[in-house]
């Protein structure tokens, strides 16, 4: 994996959440969590970077879930022609099914955007 593909990842979900300073990012020790493009953009806006210990797999459990759910639900049943059909397809995946419309066991049986929404009005009312 190349540095480039985990700085676009941070640079589209800042790009979407607007996180404050003091946020957190968490990662494995991969090295393109270590690299100087990856830090710089943590440093930049504030970030605050956190590594997994060697061979913890807890750490990692949240994410190992997703993908275990994205390759038994969707991956495993398709057949891309081109690596862009592919990125469609994940993500229409993640927007349309898994953040809009799948009931998650964690959160009460709800979808992720019913279940942030929610969070947002109770501390509006807070």
């Amino acid at each position: 994996m190349k540095a480039q593909l985990v700085c676009d990842a941070l640079t589209m979900a800042m790009w979407q959440r607007k996180p404050k300073a003091g946020l957190i990012v968490h990662s494995d020790q991969g090295v393109q969590y270590a690299s100087h493009q990856y830090r710089r953009i943590l440093r930049l806006h504030g970030f605050v970077g956190s590594m997994s210990k060697k061979g913890c797999c807890w750490d990692n459990a949240v994410a190992e879930s997703f993908f275990g759910s994205l390759k038994q639900e969707r991956v495993h049943w398709r057949n891309y022609q081109t690596r862009y059909d592919a990125q469609q397809d994940v993500m229409n995946y993640i927007t349309m099914w898994y953040n809009s419309k799948r009931l998650h066991s964690f959160l009460g049986y709800q979808s992720p955007n019913v279940f942030e929404y929610k969070e947002r009005e109770l501390k509006k009312v807070a």
